[in-house]
C-alpha cells in the first residue's frame, strides 16, 4: 500500500504504518496538549496506541488463521480507520472463510477476558477512575475490545460479520450470489449508519461511506472471480503490445511509454524470452536517479510469473493477486510471448460479461 512505512516483520508478515496514521497521532497529541497539557496528551496518546495494538492483534488473528489453510499474508497496514490484512488470495471453501473471519474478533474476546482477569471488573465497577491509573485504563481497553467484537460481527462488508454471513450463505448459494446478498445487506447497514449520523453523530456518516464502498468492492471482486472461472487467459489478454530489450536505455523506455497506452512493458533477453516486466512506477523511480548508465534490465521486475494461453482465467487471476503483479506475460505452447494480462483487461472482461445476458441451456 502506498504511503506506508514498514516497521517490523512477524512470522513473515510485514507490519506497516500508513503515513495518515502518524498524522492522526500527531493531530491528537496536539489537541490533547492544548486541552490539558503534556500529561493529558501523553495519557491519551498512550491509550490510542494501546487501542491500535489491539487492532493489530486482531489482524494477526486473521493472518494466522489464513496461514493454517495455506494462505499467506504479505503485510498488515495500520490506518486511521483500523488495520488491513492483505491476504494473497481468498479462501475457496466457505468453512475456511468462516474460520478466518471469526479469528479476528476472537482475538479481541481473548484480550477482553484477559483484561477482565487483570482487574477490569473492579475498574469497570468504578468508572470514575482516571485513564492514567491502571484500573481506568484496563476498563476502557476492555470496553473498547468488546465494542470491536460487536462492531466487527455486524453482517456487513467489509466487517468480519459480512464475511461470516457470506460463508454461511455460500453453503447453500453460489459464491457470487452469496456475496451479492451479503453486499446488499452491508449497503443497507450503510444507509442506516448514514441516517443515524445525520441526526446524531456525523462520524457515523464516514463509517457509512466506508461500509458502502467496502460492500461494493467486495461484490465487484466476487463477480470478477465468477467470470474468471468460465474463460481461458486467451479471452482477455492484450494481443497488441510493445516489448523492450534488456539493453534498452531509459530514454527508449520513456519514448515507448509516451507513444503507447501501455503502462507496463514485457522485457525480453537476447534470445527473445521473457526476462521481466518494466512498470511505469519503476521507470519513474529510475529516472529520478539521473544515472545514464542504467538500462531497462537494471530496473525491471524479474520476479514476474508467466501464464499460458490455455491457463484458466481463475488461475491467472489468483497468480496476479498473489504476486501483486501489474501485468503478467502470456506464453503460447512454444513458450513464445503472445499476450499480456493486465488488471484493466480483467475489469473489461467482467464488464462485458455482466452486460451480456446469460444464455439459457435447454
Amino acid at each position: 500500500m502506498g504511503w506506508s512505512i514498514p516497521i517490523f516483520r512477524v512470522a513473515g508478515i510485514q507490519l506497516r504504518i500508513h503515513i495518515t496514521f502518524l498524522l492522526l497521532i500527531a493531530w491528537l497529541a496536539f489537541g490533547y496538549y492544548a486541552q490539558g497539557g503534556s500529561a493529558v496528551a501523553a495519557s491519551r496518546v498512550i491509550f490510542v496506541l494501546l487501542l491500535f495494538l489491539c487492532v493489530v492483534l486482531h489482524e494477526f488473528g486473521h493472518a494466522f488463521a489464513a496461514k493454517a489453510f495455506g494462505i499467506n499474508t504479505p503485510d498488515i497496514t495500520l490506518l486511521p480507520i483500523g488495520g488491513v490484512a492483505r491476504l494473497e488470495r481468498m479462501p475457496e471453501e466457505p468453512v475456511q472463510e468462516l474460520v478466518i473471519a471469526v479469528a479476528g474478533p476472537m482475538v479481541n474476546v481473548v484480550i477482553a477476558l484477559g483484561l477482565l482477569v487483570a482487574g477490569g471488573a473492579q475498574a469497570f465497577a468504578n468508572p470514575s477512575t482516571s485513564t492514567m491509573e491502571g484500573g481506568g485504563l484496563i476498563a476502557q481497553l476492555m470496553t473498547i475490545n468488546i465494542l470491536l467484537v460487536l462492531f466487527n460481527l455486524l453482517p456487513a462488508f467489509p466487517m468480519d460479520g459480512g464475511r461470516v454471513l457470506r460463508a454461511l450463505l455460500a453453503t447453500r448459494l453460489s459464491y457470487a450470489r452469496a456475496t451479492q446478498v451479503a453486499a446488499s445487506i452491508g449497503q443497507g447497514f450503510a444507509f442506516v449508519f448514514g441516517f443515524i449520523g445525520l441526526i446524531w453523530n456525523p462520524f457515523l456518516i464516514f463509517i457509512a461511506l466506508f461500509v458502502y464502498i467496502g460492500a461494493s468492492q467486495e461484490a465487484a471482486l466476487a463477480q470478477m472471480k465468477d467470470v474468471s472461472r468460465r474463460f481461458p487467459v486467451s479471452s482477455a489478454m492484450v494481443r497488441e503490445f510493445r516489448t523492450l530489450p534488456e539493453s534498452a536505455t531509459l530514454q527508449e523506455a520513456v519514448d515507448a511509454l509516451l507513444a503507447t497506452s501501455q503502462h507496463d512493458f514485457p522485457v525480453v533477453n537476447e534470445t527473445g524470452n521473457v526476462a521481466g516486466v518494466l512498470t511505469r512506477h519503476d521507470l519513474i523511480a529510475a529516472l529520478r536517479k539521473n544515472d545514464a548508465a542504467l538500462r531497462v534490465g537494471d530496473v525491471m521486475r524479474r520476479d514476474i510469473p508467466t501464464v499460458t494461453t490455455g491457463t484458466r482465467f481463475e488461475e491467472a487471476f489468483r497468480i496476479m493477486q498473489e504476486c501483486n503483479c501489474p501485468a503478467v506475460p502470456v506464453l503460447d505452447s512454444m513458450k513464445r510471448l503472445v499476450g499480456l494480462l493486465t488488471p484493466e483487461n480483467v475489469t473489461e472482461l467482467m464488464m462485458i460479461q455482466s452486460a451480456m445476458p446469460r444464455r439459457r441451456v435447454t
